[in-house]
């Protein structure tokens, strides 16, 4: 109905009502399988929350609305879940598993980087990589002012024209795959995220979604 702030202050206003009798008191808790909560007599149900695993094509991006009118993923979802909102971001030219939802908790636990949610990658690159290449990124590197740093690197394969290698992170800073090859003058071609937590894309069609299990659910938020 508000944001949490204007929220306060129809709550200190007197206009909300637990069970038939106002409250003013800030954080008060309700279960919301069993009270009755209204605000200016109206009654406040509690949104069905919504968590959707969805393969991002390249050449999209996470935003509602782009000023070059660019697709974004929300063209791929149903037209009732614009509301959803993403999980972290991936870039315009990179493909592989989002997280949408409209809970908040949910998405920081996600993204904070003090949960600690691993993010697998894997990076197609100009040119042959080489071990020492991968310890590097492990070891950490500086770019543009940030240190940057994989939890682990392993090549799937080297060649002269092309290299595949597969990362995981857990920081999430902005285009750190792209940025921690650039400082070793590599260029990623192509760029798929794999997996989230312990939820892997697998099978899913390039440009499709689906609802993650409650087991999936729980399995990526941290214990406290």
């Amino acid at each position: 109905m508000a944001s949490r702030r204007a929220a306060e202050q129809i709550i200190l206003a007197g206009r909300v009502r637990l069970n038939g009798e106002v409250v003013r008191q800030l954080g008060t808790k309700v279960d919301p399988a069993s009270a009755h909560v209204t605000v200016d007599g109206r009654p406040v149900r509690p949104k069905r929350k919504l968590y959707v695993a969805l393969h991002k094509p390249p050449g999209c991006i996470c935003s509602r609305k782009d000023e070059t009118e660019r697709p974004t993923v929300y063209d791929l979802l149903p037209r009732e879940w614009r509301n959803l909102y993403s999980v972290g971001r991936l870039d315009y030219d990179t493909e592989g598993l989002l997280f949408l939802t409209n809970d908040g908790e949910f998405a920081l636990r996600l993204t904070h980087p003090r949960y600690g949610v691993c993010k697998r990658y894997r990076a197609t690159a100009d040119g042959r990589v080489l071990q020492t290449t991968l310890d590097q990124f492990t070891r950490g590197v500086w770019h543009a002012g940030e240190r940057l740093k994989a939890g682990r690197a392993r090549l799937v394969s080297s060649g002269q024209a092309r290299s595949i290698v597969e990362l995981e992170l857990t920081e999430g800073r902005n285009r750190e795959v792209r940025r921690l090859f650039a400082s070793q003058g590599l260029c990623v071609r192509r760029l798929v995220r794999t997996q989230i937590g312990k939820i892997k894309l697998g099978e899913l069609p390039s440009g499709k979604w689906r609802i993650l299990t409650e087991p999936e659910i729980s399995s990526l938020l941290p214990k406290l």
